[in-house]
């Protein structure tokens, strides 16, 4: 009885284990390259951080992950950087880890169609990207620089998978997806469906003048698709964190970041391509500090 008693006595003294600390990153689709991104770095968190549980959040990807990260939904998240407002850096709630690769924007048809040209949207129906997500920002603001004014395209805002299935059916005509090259929903497409790209090289320069100076000139080379190459818009992509994440953590989860790349590239290729120099370009949102302190520290 008394031994019992002791037991007991003993085991509440015993501190309990503490919880772990939750990071939840803000991804996209399943299929895209921000959820692949996504996994490979929550394996890597899981495995080298004590303490810390990760997760991915399946989003509609850049616009929504930055409203989660702002308002505590998440710890993490991908996004454009032309859906950062230019007013984010006012904002404290969301800062920078890093730069990451360059999205481009892919404009799909079926080949069956007589669309060789952006201009030849008109009359078609064509999905500008789900709700919440970057490709539908950018996809809007290109066809307003194009003249495509409501009315001129029926426009249906579909994630990509749906966006993928839509065309396979005939149901859409074209769809815009944003993504880092390969996006393996495009590349399984155009391996079932005739299917091309439309060369936006020509865009760049309007959407510059109009929206953002992010946006640069990016070749698809036939390599990627086996398609014929094209010159479309590309956005640079970022990696934002909730300004509430403790300093020391935050420096932990740059480490991993930029130290871990060929095994995120191995995840997939765009992941691969990050690097300390230009990581650090994060504008107009500004880095948080546990990640200045790691690319300081990291200088030659």
């Amino acid at each position: 009885m008394c031994a019992a008693i002791l037991t007991v006595l003993v085991a509440g003294c015993v501190d309990a284990p503490e919880e772990p600390v939750l990071i939840r990153i803000a991804t996209g689709s399943p299929t895209a390259v921000y959820y692949a991104f996504g996994q490979s770095l929550v394996t890597i968190i899981n495995r080298e951080i004590p303490g810390v549980r990760a997760s991915v959040v399946v989003t509609a990807a850049s616009a929504e992950n930055v409203e989660l990260v702002s308002r505590g939904g998440a710890e993490l998240g991908f996004t454009q950087a032309d859906t950062l407002p230019a007013t984010a850096g006012d904002s404290p709630a969301v800062l920078g880890v890093a730069r990451l690769y360059d999205d481009l924007l892919h404009l799909v048809v079926r080949a069956d169609r007589p669309i060789r040209r952006l201009a030849d949207l008109r009359g078609r129906t064509v999905s500008v990207g789900a709700p919440g997500s970057g490709t539908e920002i950018t996809a809007n603001r290109l066809l307003d620089v194009a003249g495509l004014t409501l009315g001129s395209v029926d426009t249906r805002r579909l994630g990509l998978d749906a966006s993928v299935a839509a065309l396979e059916s005939g149901e859409i005509d074209g769809f815009v997806f944003s993504g880092g090259l390969p996006v393996q929903a495009v590349a399984e497409l155009v391996r079932r469906t005739p299917a091309r790209i439309i060369d936006l090289g020509e865009w760049t320069e309007p959407l510059r003048r109009a929206y953002s100076q992010v946006y640069v000139n990016r070749d698809i080379p036939t390599s990627v698709y086996g398609l014929a190459p094209v010159t479309t818009v590309a956005d640079p992509n970022y990696l934002v964190v909730s300004a509430d994440l403790p300093k020391h953590l935050v420096y932990e989860l740059t480490r991993l970041l930029m130290e871990r790349r060929i095994e995120l590239g191995r995840a997939h290729p765009a992941a691969g391509r990050m690097s300390i120099q230009s990581a650090i370009a994060t504008a107009p949102l500004p880095l948080h500090p546990g990640a200045a302190e790691y690319y300081r520290a990291s200088k030659p």
